[in-house]
């Protein structure tokens, strides 16, 4: 049996539409999703910080068909991405320490699926603790709990693992795909070569 890890942040529109896609694509090979939340930032910093140069200086041209691009998949893939939310980038570091709960409490697909949701469908701010508090109740978590965990440093230490082993493995981005160990993809457009991998 195959196993894929998914390397993941929720601040990005090109992960919501690859995560999206990866659950029907696995569930169809046979395989396991291992999921790895991490802080796509912490990427940036390290290894790419010219996404940061592009955002500050966006090509015109290139920007009004990204947003075209975005709209087209997110029609494709079936869900709700309405465009760039007001606050963006989001400061999303609570909210992936709280993916690592959730994971912990076997409710990472559901979790994932409202915070993708609330920031991208519903432009909510998820870097608020109302926000939180709020998904938290849709999907069953107590939330003292989950504030708790996201304040553990065993919680925080995971997180940055996460994130320090995509970097060490290639990765520069999110979402970062590894099928069987060591065969890498990037982004939401490589999910039918996942898929390819996954028949071999």
């Amino acid at each position: 049996m195959a196993t894929v890890e998914f390397f993941f942040d929720c601040s990005s529109p090109w992960t919501y539409l690859g995560y999206s896609r990866i659950r029907p694509v696995c569930a169809a090979a046979g395989a396991i999703i291992v999921w790895k939340p991490i802080l796509v930032g912490g990427i940036f910093n390290t290894v790419n910080p010219g996404v940061y140069a592009q955002r500050d200086n966006p090509n015109p041209l290139k920007a009004a068909y990204a947003r075209k691009d975005m709209a087209d998949w997110a029609r494709y893939c079936g869900i709700r991405i309405r465009g760039i939310p007001p606050v963006f980038p989001v400061r999303a570091v609570t909210a992936m320490r709280g993916a690592l709960y959730s994971l912990d409490q076997g409710c990472l697909e559901a979790y994932a699926d409202a915070v993708f949701e609330r920031y991208w469908g519903d432009f909510e701010d998820i870097s608020q603790a109302s926000v939180l508090t709020a998904i938290c109740r849709q999907v069953g978590l107590d939330a003292s709990d989950f504030f708790a965990a996201c304040d553990d440093p065993e919680i925080k230490a995971r997180l940055r693992a996460n994130t320090d082993e995509v970097i060490a493995r290639g990765g520069f981005g999110s979402p970062t795909i590894f099928v069987d160990g060591d065969d890498m993809y990037f982004g939401n457009d490589r999910i039918p070569l996942v898929e390819a991998a996954l028949a071999r």
